[in-house]
């Protein structure tokens, strides 16, 4: 089971997962934890209770040093400098 967000050529497969792997590392890790454990348990729930799970871990993300970090610096316009907390 999957999801296919970017077919690419084989040639390039390598360098390109580990585009996507960098740009997935530059995000906060909470928020990418929680993320992952979202999409993984969406494969054992009921639509309605995997997003009523869903909506559970991203209130949580509101409780981090990193959500508010994240949302100052979306409004100043800057990259955000994640301290995982």
């Amino acid at each position: 089971w999957g999801l296919v967000a970017k077919v690419v050529p084989a040639d390039t497969l390598i360098e390109e997962t580990l585009k996507i792997g960098k740009t997935i590392h530059s995000k906060g890790r909470i928020s990418t934890i929680l993320i992952k454990e979202a999409v993984n348990a969406a494969n054992e729930l009921p639509l309605t209770e995997g997003l009523k799970y869903e909506r559970q871990l991203f209130r949580s993300l509101f409780a981090t040093e990193d959500q508010k970090e994240g949302m100052a610096a979306f409004l100043e316009k800057r990259s955000p400098e994640f301290k995982n907390k």
